[in-house]
């Protein structure tokens, strides 16, 4: 199996860069102890309360890293009214509505995309079929979302991951599909965040670098691949 980012997208986004951290092992179900509980919570805490940095405007599209995300789903069709997870994550900040836990990988992946203003997405691996790319849709692709039982295949020229079967997750970091979604059983999965501006990179290592240092810390989970894909490095076998 690969994970490849098709040359079209990156005539599209040439600026893109994805942290790509492939875990096995991962415990899902892990029942954390009292001390494990508390310092993941104060983790997701402290990062909603360092999130507000990112949103002095209190009109969510007048601030920068909302800016950035949709200049770049500006440049492919998307479904009307689609936005970044990131930026979803980002209004329950600036509406005090703290994003709060959830699953132990939820509540780490969450704090991650809050602490530095990456979007991030999880898919379990072991159901991925063949390579995994993202690529460009034809607009036939299968795509069921989590949370319906409805097919909701992309536009045509969409940017989105996707595997032999169809979409994975559609809109670049928009929504995931239900095929691939953690689950507690989930051991093998495939994380991304993605970063778009240049100047961030190195903020995109370090939160790449965090990322590893939690999963492994709370989930015991093993890393398989850690690395940065871009457009001089767009190819990985998982």
């Amino acid at each position: 199996m690969k994970f490849i980012v098709e040359k079209e997208v990156f005539n599209i986004i040439p600026e893109l860069n994805i942290a790509v951290l492939i875990l096995k092992n991962v415990k899902e179900n892990k029942q954390l102890n009292e001390k494990e509980s508390k310092e993941l919570k104060e983790l997701l805490d402290n990062a909603n309360k360092e999130a507000k940095k990112y949103v002095p405007n209190e009109v969510i599209s007048e601030n920068e890293v909302v800016k950035v995300w949709r200049e770049i789903y500006s440049r492919f069709p998307t479904k009307k009214g689609v936005r970044c997870s990131l930026e979803n994550l980002l209004k329950r900040v600036l509406k005090d509505n703290p994003v709060g836990t959830i699953l132990p990988s939820v509540d780490i992946t969450n704090a991650i995309s809050l602490e530095y203003a990456f979007p991030i997405g999880a898919e379990d691996l072991s159901k991925i079929k063949g390579n995994y790319s993202l690529g460009i849709m034809n607009g036939d692709e299968s795509f069921i979302p989590i949370g319906s039982d409805k097919e909701e295949p992309p536009e045509k020229g969409e940017v989105a991951y996707k595997d032999e079967e169809g979409v994975v997750c559609r809109c670049l970091n928009w929504r995931d599909g239900i095929r691939t979604e953690i689950t507690d059983d989930t051991t093998y999965e495939f994380i991304a965040m993605e970063c778009v501006e240049e100047e961030r990179i190195n903020e995109l290592k370090e939160a790449l670098n965090k990322l590893e240092e939690l999963m492994t810390k709370y989930l015991d989970a093993e890393v398989v691949i850690k690395d940065i894909v871009n457009v001089n490095n767009s190819e990985n076998s998982v």
